[in-house]
C-alpha cells in the first residue's frame, strides 16, 4: 500500500475529464462544419474524406466517451480505497491511475493530430 494525496489524483481526474468534456464539445462543432461542406460541389476524393472525417469524429467521440467513463470509475475506486484503507492505495490503483494518464495523453495527441488534418482539409475544401 502507498500513501497518496487524494487531492492531487482527485485533481489530475477532474483535469482530464474536463478537458475531454471539451473535446467532445470540439468534435461535434467539427461535425457541424463538415455539414457545410457536404452542401458544396466535391469530387470523390473529397467525398472519401468526408467519410473518413465522419467515421473519425465517431471513433473519437466513443473513444472520448468511454476514456472519461474509465476515469470516473477510477475515481471512485481511489476515494473507496482511501476511505476502507486509512488513506492508502493498492499498487493497482496508483498503475491504473498512471495507465489513465498515458491512454489521456494518447488520445489528446490523437485528437490534435485530428484537428490539423481537418482544419486542412476544410482549407483546401472552401
Amino acid at each position: 500500500m502507498v500513501q497518496t494525496d487524494l487531492s492531487q489524483l482527485s485533481a489530475e481526474c477532474n483535469s482530464w475529464r474536463n478537458a475531454l468534456r471539451s473535446n467532445r464539445d470540439e468534435i461535434n462543432q467539427y461535425k457541424l462544419h463538415l455539414l457545410n461542406v457536404v452542401t458544396k460541389q466535391l469530387s470523390k476524393n473529397q467525398l472519401q474524406d468526408v467519410e473518413h472525417y465522419h467515421n473519425q469524429f465517431h471513433i473519437q467521440l466513443i473513444n472520448v466517451h468511454d476514456l472519461k467513463q474509465e476515469v470516473k470509475v477510477h475515481e471512485r475506486r481511489v476515494h473507496f480505497e482511501l476511505f476502507a484503507n486509512n488513506s492508502q492505495l493498492s499498487e493497482s490503483t496508483l498503475s491504473m491511475h498512471e495507465e489513465l494518464y498515458y491512454r489521456y495523453q494518447f488520445l489528446d495527441e490523437t485528437l490534435h493530430s485530428l484537428h490539423t488534418s481537418f482544419f486542412n482539409f476544410l482549407s483546401v475544401s472552401n
